[in-house]
């Protein structure tokens, strides 16, 4: 019996698996499509801005002589009936916004082979 080992020579230079890893992104999105769209994403500014502009509505408020009160001031219908119900509408608008079909034509796997 011989004892000589045998020795393969490759021609193609060998990639270690460290280089590969380097060379492929960790991950790769197949769908890029966004999941609301433009209608979706104008309705959520809208209602954001009607909150904004309820909030603005409610605040003030100070006595110009903090000698007085002026329940007027305070108590006014602005600032207990119109701005409350501006902030109610614009989340009635954000949940809409939010459970509107965007109308996206889903693409499948067979489509994207």
């Amino acid at each position: 019996m011989s004892t000589k080992k045998k020795v393969v020579v490759s021609t193609t230079p060998k990639v270690s698996t460290t280089t590969q890893r380097a060379k492929t992104p960790a991950f790769t999105p197949k769908n890029t499509a966004l999941i609301f769209g433009r209608t979706n994403y104008m309705l959520m500014l809208v209602g954001l801005a009607l909150i904004g502009f309820g909030l603005v509505m409610m605040s003030g408020g100070k006595m110009p002589d903090p000698n007085t009160w002026d329940e007027s001031l305070i108590y006014s219908t602005r600032r207990t009936v119109l701005g409350p119900a501006i902030i109610l509408i614009g989340l009635i608008v954000e949940i809409v916004a939010i459970f509107k079909d965007p109308g996206l034509v889903s693409t499948t796997e067979e489509e994207l082979a």
